[in-house]
């Protein structure tokens, strides 16, 4: 034991020597990271002018008009409809990638009750009132015994639009189909646990970056870029609609939300007190979990030079729509394989199939593609794989020429 305990001590005295006070050892006297550890990811909004070509406010008639983005001015056009509670700006990072693989036109849509879209009963989201107003822009835009071709795609919500506005003969230019992670087995197991979902969310937001952190930190949004020019299109603050208040040349369509009236703040009164809860702050970089301390909150909030002064909520109240969620899916898997153009389905994984869609695509009667490593907003989390598919969906049926080179993905069996 001596001899062991004197071999101990000589090795001590090889240990290279402590630095001298007032070097850093790796955490600053506050406690919190410097250098690399300490670098804060940027979630400032970006404009959707950095996407999109230009917008347009198509208007049905005097109270219902709709807001749409457009890229590209030549080709068929692929007209993509977002998912419950988001917006066009969704589809900001796919819209650029596409545009520059395949000659095409896009046009990404702010369904009713959503975006900077503004109409009369902007609550009533039936799959038949949401269908008809895809039509009806559609043939507001391009107006004619032929119209435009027309490609729908649709996530989620919109997904299954796409496939209502398919099957009643909508559009009648239609050209193809692409659905994005929505299968009815699994959307209509999933509503059971939708509204505790949306009671998990936060009801306010301080500022357009809290929002934009918490889509980025809860894993709703994995691309950091997309969700800072998406998150945009979800939120509103005083009644107002920002998805455009970074362009000068863009001011919303419309100033007050119809369905939001009685609960917003308006502009200039007080925030109102909310729990920390309901309240995302900032963090940095190295941690994965939001705060949930009063203290560090009350911190950040002081301290942020770009804390708002009245909080922004969601621009839809999803909860209230529950009664039209069923509507939206069920039997949706059937009138997808009975459409009677070339369809693709993208899903974030395999497991997702339901039966009928299992049989119909062993049966060869829509193509698949699936994308692992995504969330359930799988074209915002992998924009150019998303591209990559559809380019070659489009070019695979000639509807459109490439333009650019793309990564052709082997079609899933």
């Amino acid at each position: 034991m001596a001899l062991n305990k004197q071999a101990l001590l000589k090795n001590t005295s090889r240990l290279p020597p402590m630095p001298p006070r007032g070097v850093p050892t790796g955490r600053p006297s506050n406690g919190k990271p410097h250098g690399f550890g300490a670098r804060k990811r940027d979630f400032t909004p970006l404009p959707w002018s950095n996407y999109f070509d230009s917008f347009e406010d198509v208007a049905l008639n005097s109270d219902d008009i709709f807001r749409v983005y457009k890229k590209g001015s030549e080709g068929p056009v692929v007209f993509f409809l977002h998912g419950g509670g988001h917006s066009a700006l969704s589809w900001a990072l796919l819209a650029q990638q596409l545009s520059g693989m395949v000659k095409c036109r896009v046009v990404a849509m702010d369904m009713r009750g959503h975006g900077d879209t503004c109409t009369s009963h902007s609550e009533d989201l039936s799959a038949d009132t949401l269908a008809n107003d895809i039509g009806a822009v559609i043939a507001k835009m391009y107006p004619g015994d032929d119209g435009q071709p027309i490609i729908l795609v649709g996530h989620s919500m919109g997904g299954a639009i796409a496939i209502h506005t398919a099957v009643k003969f909508l559009v009648p230019s239609l050209l193809g189909l692409v659905v994005i992670d929505v299968v009815e087995g699994t959307a209509m197991d999933a509503l059971q646990s939708m509204q505790s979902f949306l009671r998990g969310r936060p009801k306010q937001f301080k500022s357009l970056e809290y929002a934009i952190e918490w889509a980025v930190k809860t894993g709703q949004i994995r691309n950091v870029e997309s969700a800072r020019v998406s998150m945009l299109g979800q939120i509103i603050q005083t009644n107002k609609v920002i998805s455009n208040s970074l362009s000068i040349t863009c001011k919303p369509r419309c100033s007050e939300i119809e369905d939001s009236k009685a609960t917003s703040t308006e502009a200039g009164a007080p925030v109102p007190s909310v729990s920390i809860t309901d309240v995302i702050t900032e963090e940095e970089e190295s941690s994965e979990s939001v705060p949930q301390s009063s203290t560090q909150a009350t911190a950040s909030a002081s301290s942020s030079s770009q804390e708002s002064q009245t909080p922004y909520k969601w621009r839809i109240d999803l909860g209230k729509t529950e009664h039209y969620w069923e509507g939206w899916f069920k039997g949706m898997s059937n009138l997808f394989l009975s459409c009677n153009v070339p369809k693709m389905l993208i899903l974030a994984g395999v497991d997702r199939l339901d039966k009928d869609l299992t049989i119909g695509q062993m049966q060869g009667k829509f193509q698949m593609q699936v994308l692992p490593q995504c969330g359930h907003a799988v074209h915002e989390d992998q924009p150019h794989k998303v591209a990559d598919a559809l380019a070659t969906f489009i070019t695979r049926h000639k509807f459109a020429e490439a333009i650019g080179a793309f990564e052709k993905p082997s079609p899933c069996c």
